[in-house]
């Protein structure tokens, strides 16, 4: 089990990195800013939870960049781990179908907090809104998947 969920940690890490390459070829390509709900994010969470993020004006707001960004990636291997470890049980779908449910499923994992903690509505999202925020997670979900498949152990009989 542990092999197994170690290589999907490696999976999930190949997926975080093709999910920040889709998300700024799209920031190239429509000219578009980055998101500051990751920062939000951080912020958010550091009210709720009383711990604050140390520094003032830019050493904090850098730091606050710095933790939206981990956040992310922690998220990625995280799935990418839940991932492996559920492929070292019965659950053996095809890549495709494995990458749409783990691309759904980081996607769930960013969004959900951001919609716990209000930092952002889905339900107010335009059709440009959710095209920017599926495509890049069902790119990670398929990486992810593949990568999976190219590197893991051999499945038990």
């Amino acid at each position: 089990m542990m092999r197994h969920t170690l290589a999907g940690a490696a999976a999930g890490a190949a997926g975080t990195t093709a999910l920040n390459a889709v998300t700024y070829l799209d920031m190239v390509l429509r000219g578009r800013g980055g998101s500051s709900a990751p920062e939000q994010l951080v912020d958010e969470a550091s009210d709720l939870t009383h711990v604050p993020v140390p520094g003032q004006g830019e050493t904090r707001r850098n730091r606050v960049s710095g933790l939206g960004a981990v956040l992310g990636m922690v998220t990625g291997v995280g799935v990418g781990a839940l991932y492996g470890a559920a492929r070292a049980l019965p659950w053996r779908p095809a890549v495709p179908v494995a990458g749409l449910v783990t691309g759904v499923a980081a996607m769930a994992g960013s969004d959900v907090p951001m919609a716990t903690l209000k930092v952002s509505d889905p339900r107010t999202w335009q059709a440009a809104d959710w095209l920017a925020d599926l495509v890049p997670h069902l790119t990670y979900g398929m990486v992810t998947a593949a990568v999976y498949e190219m590197t893991a152990p051999p499945a038990r009989a």
